[in-house]
This record gives structure tokens, sequence and C-alpha cells, in this order.
């Protein structure tokens, strides 16, 4: 499906699919996950029967071609009414596990993680950071040593989403162990219930139904076959991977803003002090508004970005568009602070209380200004995108 055949139709079916999904399977059960930990795999095959797996994946692999136009609408809605980061980050974590696969994996590679991933029937995650080493990817010290046909992985990996239920964990590794620096970086597919492989959980401050690990790598044997392309190549794979996942996160940032702007409306119509609605207090109004403004201005440049993604022309995603992806993932990430600070505050004692979505946002949004790349790293990308 190209972008030429998207129409607002299109884009309106998708985002009350969304809507009905987020508000009849994950909203009354959101508080048993969040206690318990993690999302049921069920929940998995649910979405997957919608289609909502596979969007943005080739029908041979079992998903449906789709624009970015329609992936942000899915993930701004689903953000706006399922309300949850964590929910969000471990049902699609998969779309930053799958794509180095789909795009540089070979076909047979493909053929065997892809479709049963896209079907709901297993997990996909990425695993990327390690402990001390944060963003700094061309510092990764997890090897793995090509032994026959297989590579031999040891080492650790922190702060990865879908970490304890992954069945294919989409590593980075360094294949050639005397190479410093980028050039050694590999990607490796690693099986999740491979012999050597352990994983701990982690708790968080916010994304709690999201199950966040710490795995690690005791000469766990993996198939050759399992490299996704060259070695040597990984740290170009993980560059492109960013640019998806930043402009995702400005998506549903957006979806997490629009729905502390919902909630705090309605509670200011509904609250009464001293007689009258608080909405007829100026400043509540005024409040309003500079959280609608935060708003509009994230949806029209996350509209413009976009759409210059979804163009055929391979120069308008040059290094100008990356720039543009960066610092409208800050300025999204942003707008959601601002909008869950506004609507904890409007709300008062309520938006303190667990349960509510203005709390929960509120306590998400400090993971989604530093996952894929924190404001600092953003920044400065972006001016040498710019050439500054």
């Amino acid at each position: 499906m190209s972008d030429a055949t998207i129409t607002r139709e299109d884009l309106q079916m998708l985002a009350e699919t969304a809507e009905r999904f987020a508000k009849t399977e994950i909203a009354p059960h959101l508080e048993a996950w969040e206690k318990a930990g993690e999302l049921p795999r069920d929940l998995h095959r649910r979405a997957a029967e919608l289609g909502l797996l596979g969007l943005g994946y080739p029908e041979a692999l079992g998903g449906t071609p789709a624009p970015w136009s329609l992936r942000n609408v899915l993930a701004a809605t689903l953000a706006r009414h399922g309300a949850s980061g964590g929910l969000m980050a471990s049902l699609f974590s998969h779309n930053i596990g799958l794509p180095p696969i789909q795009r540089h994996g070979s076909a047979e590679l493909q053929a065997e993680v892809i479709p049963g991933v896209l079907r709901g029937e297993q997990i996909s995650a990425l695993a990327i950071t390690e402990p001390g080493g944060g963003t700094d990817v061309s510092s990764l010290r997890t090897t793995a040593v090509r032994d026959g046909d297989e590579y031999v992985v040891n080492g650790e990996k922190i702060f990865i989403t879908s970490g304890m239920r992954a069945d294919w964990i989409t590593a980075a590794v360094r294949t050639d162990p005397k190479m410093k620096g980028p050039m050694g970086v590999s990607m490796l597919v690693i099986p999740g219930h491979a012999a050597g492989v352990s994983r701990s959980r982690l708790d968080k401050m916010g994304w709690h139904c999201s199950d966040t690990a710490h795995l690690r790598f005791d000469n766990v044997r993996v198939p050759a076959r399992y490299l996704v392309g060259d070695e040597g190549q990984g740290f170009k794979m993980i560059l492109t991977n960013f640019n998806g996942e930043r402009l995702s996160m400005a998506a549903m940032s957006l979806g997490f803003s629009e729905r502390c702007y919902d909630d705090a409306l309605d509670w200011a119509r509904q609250r009464k002090t001293f007689g009258m609605a608080i909405i007829d207090h100026q400043v509540i109004r005024h409040k309003l508004m500079d959280m609608k403004m935060r708003i509009e201005s994230t949806r029209a440049w996350l509209d413009a970005v976009t759409a210059r993604g979804d163009s055929g022309d391979k120069s308008a995603k040059g290094a100008e568009w990356v720039a543009q992806v960066c610092l409208l993932k800050n300025h999204a990430t942003q707008t959601m602070q601002f909008c869950a600070d506004a609507a904890v505050q409007i709300l008062g004692g309520m938006g303190f209380m667990q349960g509510t979505a203005a709390e929960r946002i509120y306590r998400e949004v400090k993971v989604m200004m530093i996952g894929g790349g924190t404001e600092e790293i953003m920044k400065e990308l972006a001016s040498r995108q710019l050439g500054l």
C-alpha cells in the first residue's frame, strides 16, 4: 500500500479500529497488567488478528505494507485511548526488533522469524544497550566469536523491552573482538530460550506492564545463519533503525498528550469549587489552551515529517530529514511532559492517584525523553546533520 493510495477514510477506519481495540481489549485489564509487570501473550494474538502487528511489513511475511501515515495514526490512537507507554512498548517491541531482519536478513532468516511474530505467536526484542554503555553503541563489549557453523556469544544487555518474554532477540554484538569502534559491530538474532541465556526483571518508575530485562549471555551458541546481513555492518543498521523508532515515539507522545488534554478537560467540566465548575476559572482555561497549542504544533510537525518520510523522493529523507526527526522527537516528548504536568495539576489530588491516565503518563514522560536517544543526543545529532 503506497502513500498515494491512502485516503482520509483509510486513516479514519484504522483510528476507529485502534480506538475500539484500546477500549475493549486494553482499558479494562490495564491495571491488572501493571501489577503483573507484563502483558499476556494472548494480547499479541488478538492484536495480530486485527492486522495491527503486521502493519508496515511485506505481505509475503504475513504483514500489510503501510506508509508512516498509517503507522503513526495507529501509534497515536492507541496511546490516546490505551494511555500506557509500557503497553505500547511491549506490544510493539517487534517494530524495533524485526526491521533489521526485514531489511538485511537472509530470506531464510526472515521466513523463520518474522511470520510467527506478526501472527502474535512469538515475541521479538531488540538488545543494544549494555551496562555502563548507554547510547555509545560503538563501545559495546558483547562478543560473538565464530566457531564453525556457530557463534559463541558472551556479554550483557540492559533495559531490554520485552526482555523477559522475548522468543527472538536481535542483538548488537562484536564479531571481531580485536576491532574497536563501530566497524566491529554486527547484528545477530539470538533465540531467547537458547542455553546460556539468563534474564533478570528490572523494576522501573513507569512502564510497569512492560517486562524490561537485564540479559546475560554465557557461552550461548547461535547458528551462524542467524547473522543479520554481513559482519561489521551492524552499526549502520542500528542508526537506520533509530529513525523509525523516534518517529513512532513522536506519534505516541502526541497521543499521550491528547489523552492528558481529554481527561483534564473532562475533569474541569465536572469538578466544582466555590459553586462553579473549575473550567469557568480563567486560569484553568488558559492552562488547557497552553496544552492545546503544544498539541497542535506537534501534530503539524509530525504530519510534515511523516509526509516527507512517505514520499518516494529519496532526497527528501536525507540528513536534514534525520535532523527533523530528532528535533521532532524532542518537541513531542516535551509536549507530553507539559501536558502530563498540566493534567495532574488540573486534576489536583485525583491526578496523584494511581489508576488515572494522567498519573501514569506523568511517570512515563522521562523514559520517552530518554529512550530512542536522549534530548541531548538528539540535539547533537541534529546539529551534525545540519552541518553545524
